[in-house]
């Protein structure tokens, strides 16, 4: 459980990186690495394919609730509720993280935007100057 917790923060920070510069150049505190250009595609790939497998394993998870493909089971070993103020508590805590996957996806596409317009720019300009 620690693992799965530590690993599923992981992946949620490393989505601020599409956001904040150190998506796009390496941390002067990392050894080796600093100051360096990341590439693109060594941060939209792995991005996308989130986002994908994300939206992949939500449409299963809620397409599962709803036609009962497999019964979900809780620790006692009992299936989760499906009516009644427990279901509705548990689609109220759940239901945020079908966002998750397509803000993703428009995440990447952002940064993959932003990144070829300013790496284009920049071309310009040595060109230029």
């Amino acid at each position: 459980m620690i693992g799965l917790s530590v690993v599923s923060e992981g992946l949620a920070l490393s989505a601020l990186g599409l956001v904040r510069p150190w998506g796009e150049v390496v941390p002067r505190w990392v050894p080796g690495l600093r100051g360096r250009r990341i590439p693109i595609p060594a941060v939209v790939v792995p991005a996308a394919l989130g986002a994908v497998l994300i939206m992949l394993f939500c449409a299963y998870a809620v397409l599962n609730q709803i036609f009962g493909f497999v019964e979900p089971l809780n620790e006692n070993g009992d299936g989760s509720p499906t009516s009644g103020p427990a279901a509705w508590a548990l689609w109220a805590t759940y239901a945020p993280l079908l966002a998750w996957g397509p803000l993703l996806a428009i995440l990447t596409v952002a940064y993959y935007r932003r990144r070829r317009a300013n790496d284009a720019s920049a071309a310009a300009r040595s060109e230029a100057g």
